[in-house]
């Protein structure tokens, strides 16, 4: 019997497997990118991660067969995991522009394509990774309620949609969707500015769907951040020595943590309960991380605050 996904423990991290696999071509994986994949997953799951998060396309594949590679060596590891996945984008491949693809058929057939990468006969969840314009919520709907009475799948979710996408589509589908894979962090804070810029000149340079956070809320939809330690720009050897990094490094001492769980918590302190992937494959930046694990998010409602000021540059209107 696999891990189940822990719903109430909305907060918990996930791991993002996009830098497992080698290079981002049909290369063939190496022993050595086995080899990275194993040390990156041994230090994920030691500090209590047990959610990995995949896509289809993830190094063309590779990223989902070193992780196969890794379920087969070790026994009783697929037992532990939560396996998560993502499909819907068609990379550019010859004359074929790079596309979104949701058609009925072209799930189920990726679903199958992921299932023996990763050596694993169901998937835990299933996100849809971009809305595909063209795609038909009904004929999404049968297709992911095919795989569930299959047993393929256990659970459905979508990644970068709105409250407005997921609606249309929950309508049409009987299992809920139970998760939404966003780029949020402290560079990325659109998800929040939307919120407070209301009536303001700001607001027309806001881009991020109104009442989608506060959608999933309300239905029970697991909110997943991607991208949450802003690929190094508050904790990395080059942030200029921006006021916010340097307030990020002064929490992280005065807390007795790390920076880059400071950026987490900053994440996870917001009430709808965001879940960071960490998507780092360096051993030593996901063991950072284990404060935003195994303890609460330490900062005050001030703290909070402080931190969002200081990234934004300016004051709040």
């Amino acid at each position: 019997m696999t891990a189940q996904l822990d719903l109430p423990d909305l907060r918990r991290p996930l791991y993002g497997c996009m830098g497992l696999g080698g290079t981002w071509d049909t290369a063939p994986y190496t022993a050595a990118d086995i080899a990275h994949a194993e040390v990156a997953v041994e230090a994920a799951l030691a500090i209590g991660i047990t959610t990995f998060d995949h896509a289809d396309i993830y190094r063309k594949g590779k990223a989902e067969s070193v992780f196969g590679e890794l379920l087969a060596r070790a026994p009783g590891l697929r037992d532990r995991v939560v396996l998560q996945t993502k499909c819907g984008i068609r990379q550019a491949d010859g004359d074929h522009p790079g596309m979104y693809d949701l058609r009925g058929p072209t799930i189920v057939r990726r679903v199958e394509e992921s299932l023996t990468r990763l050596r694993t006969d169901v998937l835990d969840v299933l996100l849809l990774h971009r809305p595909d314009p063209l795609a038909d919520p009904a004929e999404i709907a049968g297709a992911l309620t095919s795989l569930h009475r299959q047993g393929l799948v256990r659970r459905f979710g979508v990644s970068n949609m709105s409250a407005a996408q997921m609606a249309a589509l929950q309508a049409h589908l009987d299992v809920p969707l139970v998760a939404n894979q966003l780029e949020m962090s402290l560079a990325s804070r659109d998800w929040v500015e939307a919120g407070v810029l209301l009536n303001t000149p700001a607001a027309t340079e806001n881009g991020f769907p109104h009442g989608t956070v506060e959608y999933c809320r309300a239905n029970g939809v697991r909110i997943q951040a991607w991208g949450p330690l802003a690929q190094g720009r508050f904790t990395g050897p080059d942030t200029g020595d921006s006021p916010a990094a340097r307030l990020v490094a002064d929490l992280a001492k005065r807390k007795g943590t790390t920076p880059e769980t400071i950026l987490l918590w900053w994440l996870q302190r917001h009430p709808a309960g965001i879940a960071p992937v960490i998507g780092t494959s360096r051993a030593e930046r996901i063991l950072a991380c284990r404060d935003a694990v195994g303890r609460e998010p330490e900062l005050t409602h001030e703290e909070w605050y402080e931190l969002w000021v200081a990234a934004r540059g300016v004051p709040l209107p």
